[in-house]
């Protein structure tokens, strides 16, 4: 392994995996610069916004490490950066505990933030059930007894949330409004975030297969999953210039400096085959997503 954990502080930072928060809040900057440009941004519902999608993320990440551990997934062949409970440093009660933790803040936090949002006890009630929904869909991915990452759904989960919902809802709770346009750079992010995923799963394809977990490049092959992560970063570019051509400001095509970056990682996916040679791409897939972001953000305001 090219990390080990030798305390619990330690552990417990490589548990929440940082390297995931850029692209966590991709999703809220992207709905909040749209609503900037219509002029219903809102600092109270952006702050807020990105909290409870943090405390969700980090979630994710615990109940992933949880999850793996507990099914087998985290076994002494697996071949990508260890995980804190298979370690042996923090156990698994340890870590169901920091679970109900977040759990609870991630809960807290949205309540405060529709609170503040909405005005309406329907929509309030219709997003506290997304809400709700967001917080089964991160326990659940590898932990539980039908964990929906284990039979390759977590492409379709992580393409709503970080793509359709994460974007359009928070678009929604700046403006309290909806528009169609909105659901083209939603569905850009939403490909981006799923390449990050695809990128893990094509580095943990070996002990993905002995550990019965079938996702999405288990069930198609290293090789069709490459062609799938190609498809996923050059169909949510080509959707940039549909929406400025839509919203007439050619500014957003700024994002397109980051196109080389995601070339770069395409080509190195689809070259390197060791697990370890390939996990640095993981960050620098969230990284370039959250550039391609901040440069449409930047490109739509001021141009």
């Amino acid at each position: 392994m090219d990390i080990i954990l030798t305390n619990k502080k330690q552990a417990w930072l490589h548990a929440i995996r940082l390297r995931t928060l850029p692209l966590a809040l991709s999703s809220i900057l992207m709905g909040s610069f749209l609503a900037a440009f219509e002029g219903s941004f809102r600092w109270e519902v952006f702050g807020l916004a990105a909290v409870t999608t943090i405390f969700l993320q980090v979630l994710s990440n615990l109940a992933n490490d949880y999850g793996d551990s507990v099914h087998g997934a985290d076994s002494l062949e697996r071949k990508g950066p260890i995980r804190a409970v298979q370690s042996g440093i923090i156990s698994l009660p340890e870590m169901k505990r920091a679970m109900i933790v977040l759990a609870i803040c991630s809960f807290l936090s949205g309540i405060a933030l529709l609170y503040l949002a909405l005005g309406d006890w329907k929509l309030f009630l219709l997003f506290l059930g997304f809400g709700l929904l967001a917080i089964y869909a991160a326990i659940t991915y590898t932990s539980g007894s039908n964990p929906y990452g284990y039979i390759g759904l977590g492409d379709i989960s992580v393409f709503a949330f970080f793509g359709l919902l994460g974007v359009v809802g928070t678009y929604f709770l700046h403006s309290l409004d909806f528009d169609w346009l909105v659901m083209l750079p939603a569905v850009s992010l939403g490909c981006f975030s799923t390449a990050v995923l695809n990128i893990n799963n094509i580095r943990d394809i070996d002990s993905d297969i002995n550990a019965g977990k079938k996702s999405i490049p288990v069930r198609i092959g290293r090789k069709a999953a490459v062609s799938y992560n190609w498809f996923l970063l050059l169909f949510g570019n080509l959707l940039l210039p549909l929406f400025a051509v839509q919203v007439a400001n050619w500014g957003v095509m700024l994002a397109w400096l980051v196109l080389p970056l995601m070339l770069n990682i395409g080509l190195n996916i689809q070259r390197k085959e060791e697990a370890l040679d390939l996990d640095p791409f993981l960050k620098k897939m969230a990284i370039s997503t959250l550039l391609w972001v901040i440069l449409f953000g930047l490109g739509l305001l001021l141009f």
